[in-house]
């Protein structure tokens, strides 16, 4: 199948080829023609798999064939750097186009939210938005939602756990009854089912398989004691031949400690987390892209926000909550078909969550032994699984009325 059968408006196609894609992805074959169809969608699809392009082509397609002079669609991400990563994106492929398009997103100072009202005053066809800086302008009345036709919740798993719901819930009351719906998560756990029955409309379904890592990532544990991951993070650093490194904690306050302990150890690393303002968090990331910062330590923000190619190792410091999580942050590395290593602390109380990643891989990891001088870590023993941290008191918020 190629692009050219799904019969999108000659400019929406000239930036395709231009761009040199020529062949859509399994998840773009399943759901373009769905969109195109007008039907409300929910997507599980990961990072990686071209999950972007597969809404915004059809609804760039279906933006000009319609009138440009109203706001035609809202997208809603978790994080600003993933609403500048689609922004970026929608730039690219409507080139072409007509359409307009503008990232809204908070953690910037005062002229910043001015800019974005004075672009949204002015009017665009596209609002690619974080929750709470949208409702700010909602609420200032700077916005006009009422032509609105398509909602798209992009990574909603991920702004459900940032706990956006009332966000979200808020944000729709805000908006015509009669619009497309389309919901895309990496999971589909139990409260993506119950915000699906709340916004959607007779939807269609639409899976893809967990992708597995890249060939080129070679995945590494060690078993070690809390107490003991500084020296061992230390150690690993140590190697000259990491020249690009990611950290994962799970945890903001984690990665501030842990910035801190590498930096008096000599080895310097950036902390990247969402209590920074936006100035720091691009000055990290334009020195990150251009190698000049080797170490960044981060959250899962920027498991799913980045897309930087030479990343040389990443390092799990914590075994990650979901394997989902696991597949998104090894993925940083061995991109564009490089190779990478990864490699991840699993202490006492983390085997059973690296036991499902293990099953979902389907093998198991290579555990290396701890370097000479440090003590014996704990023995490996994956076999009890942990039973779901889904708590039915959950579906008590999905009861709440929107504000007004």
């Amino acid at each position: 199948m190629k692009f050219e059968d799904f019969n999108f408006v000659p400019a929406l196609q000239e930036g395709l080829d231009t761009m040199g894609f020529t062949k859509p992805t399994p998840i773009q074959q399943e759901a373009i023609p769905h969109i195109l169809s007008d039907k409300d969608l929910i997507a599980c699809a990961q990072t990686g798999t071209g999950k972007t392009a597969s809404y915004l082509l059809p609804l760039l397609h279906k933006i000009e064939l319609e009138d440009h002079s109203h706001i035609n669609t809202l997208i809603l991400a978790p994080t600003r750097e993933l609403a500048l990563q689609i922004d970026q994106q929608i730039m690219g492929l409507a080139y072409f186009t007509g359409c307009t398009s503008i990232a809204v997103y908070g953690g910037g100072d005062g002229f910043s939210y001015e800019q974005q009202k004075r672009s949204l005053t002015d009017g665009v066809n596209i609002i690619v938005a974080t929750p709470g800086r949208l409702i700010a302008h909602l609420t200032s009345g700077t916005i006009n939602l009422d032509h609105l036709k398509h909602l798209v919740l992009d990574e909603a798993d991920r702004m459900l756990d940032m706990g956006f719901y009332d966000d979200i819930v808020r944000i729709i009351s805000y908006l015509p009854e009669q619009r497309q719906n389309l919901l895309f998560s990496a999971t589909m756990p139990p409260k993506i089912r119950y915000l699906s029955k709340k916004i959607l409309h007779n939807p269609v379904e639409v899976n893809i398989a967990i992708s597995k890592p890249s060939e080129g990532i070679l995945q590494q544990a060690y078993l070690v004691y809390d107490e003991e991951k500084n020296d061992l993070l230390s150690q690993i650093l140590a190697n000259s031949e990491y020249k690009s490194v990611i950290v994962f904690a799970s945890r903001k306050e984690t990665v501030k400690r842990l910035n801190s302990a590498l930096n008096r150890k000599g080895i310097l690393s950036e902390a990247f987390h969402s209590d920074l303002d936006q100035d720091s968090r691009e000055d990290i990331m334009v020195r990150f892209k251009g190698k000049n910062l080797a170490v960044l330590v981060g959250t899962d923000v920027i498991s799913r926000g980045i897309d930087v190619v030479g990343i040389s190792l990443v390092v799990n410091y914590d075994v990650p909550p979901d394997p989902e999580d696991y597949i998104h942050r090894i993925g940083r590395t061995a991109r564009a078909e490089t190779t990478g290593t990864a490699i991840t602390f699993i202490n006492d109380k983390d085997q059973q969550k690296f036991g499902r990643i293990e099953d979902m891989l389907g093998n198991e990891v290579l555990k290396l032994s701890l370097p000479e001088g440090m003590r014996q870590g704990p023995n490996y023993n994956p076999k009890s699984r942990p039973k779901s941290n889904f708590n039915p008191k959950w579906k008590k918020n999905f009861k709440k009325k929107p504000n007004p």
